[in-house]
């Protein structure tokens, strides 16, 4: 149980990081998959221009404007102190995100339990592998958002892209460890595994397409406890709040691959924000596994009677990054809510074969 309240803070931690994030986005990018022009492509001094008896002729829209040629080195100089200024800010941040995570996480938790030599732990058949699926989607969204602030630092498209990929398995590889010292648990192969195909995702996508025309997605739904007695097991587990089972509670949670339909299909009549999504979620899980526990008291509970099992699903989804808009801000907000998985009619096919639709699924 307190393995599962870490990963509670672990998530919020990078949650809090992608709208932390928001505001750096809509001061000067369009924090978009857009990549027809450069972080600086608005600035005048990056466009077309002709040195003639010491003056610059600048191509501004369609107009033409000159400035001397001191003003426009002048200009030149501006940009490279901008650039450096914001990297120097992006990597402070991630610096600050990681160092402030590891003493909070090492305060909060570890610092109370024994400590031993580095160790594995062997987790990969616990929860229908739904907590694997929370790792693809943690390290995929901080992949992502980091990305995005190293371009806007002004880094080139694919020094963003590396050092977004390699931000998000590093957030993540910080906890794996301190897990490998810990007597209570240990590192987990397979969260770290699922951390770096996360990661990886993106990565391969930015530098092989330029876009992410498959995206990770989560959405919630809560889960009916039906009974007292699930429900205080459900509260042990997962949290008393909204909040920590939004992040949590595996029996609530649908995870989502969703492919953009206009990006594989280009020539296509379809809407370029029309997705088609692939789900998948379990639930009657009350335990890693197995659904008997033992509680405070010492009391044995068997509820073997609640089945454990798969889903899939298909249904439409929105590319939030695909609406047009000339808000920056509102552009910056879609490209963070596009890790959520919009609500929309879906068809279901369970581990026992049982096909089910929905009109409006969440």
């Amino acid at each position: 149980m307190l393995y599962l309240k870490i990963s509670i803070i672990r998530r919020l931690a990078a949650i809090v990081a992608l709208f932390i994030s928001l505001p750096a986005f809509a001061q000067d990018t369009s924090a978009t998959d857009n990549r027809q022009s450069t972080t600086y492509a608005d600035t005048p001094y990056l466009r077309s221009e002709i040195v003639n008896q010491g003056e610059v002729c600048l191509l501004v829209g369609s107009k033409v404007k000159k400035i001397t040629l001191a003003e426009y080195l002048g200009s030149g100089n501006e940009h490279s102190r901008t650039k450096r200024q914001r990297t120097w800010l992006v990597a402070g941040a991630h610096a600050a995100l990681w160092g402030g995570s590891y003493l909070a996480l090492n305060k909060a938790w570890y610092a109370d339990y024994p400590k031993e030599s580095f160790h594995f732990f062997n987790d990969n058949k616990e929860w229908l592998q739904m907590d694997k699926m929370g790792h693809v989607w943690t390290a995929n969204q901080m992949s992502r958002v980091s990305a995005e602030l190293w371009r806007w630092a002004g880094l080139s498209d694919k020094q963003s892209t590396w050092l977004g990929g390699i931000s998000g398995v590093a957030y993540q590889s910080i906890i794996e460890i301190q897990d490998g010292f810990s007597a209570e648990w240990g590192f987990s192969w397979g969260d770290m595994a699922a951390n770096i195909a996360g990661s990886a995702m993106y990565v391969a996508q930015e530098l092989g397409w330029k876009e992410q025309r498959i995206q990770i997605k989560l959405s919630y739904w809560p889960y009916d406890y039906s009974s007292p007695e699930l429900t205080t097991r459900r509260n042990e587990l997962f949290g008393k709040s909204i909040q920590e089972r939004v992040l949590k509670d595996y029996n609530s949670q649908t995870y989502w691959l969703s492919a953009n339909i206009h990006s594989f299909l280009p020539d296509s009549k379809m809407p370029r924000w029309l997705n088609l999504a692939v789900g998948y979620s379990a639930n009657g899980m009350l335990g890693g596994m197995s659904n008997s526990w033992v509680d405070k008291e010492g009391f044995t509970h068997d509820r073997s009677d609640v089945p454990r099992t798969r889903h899939f699903f298909l249904s439409p989804d929105i590319d939030l990054t695909k609406i047009k808009t000339k808000s920056k801000f509102l552009r910056s907000a879609l490209f963070v809510l596009n890790m959520i998985k919009i609500p929309a009619p879906a068809l279901e096919l369970n581990s026992k074969g049982k096909l089910k639709g929905h009109v409006l699924y969440f």
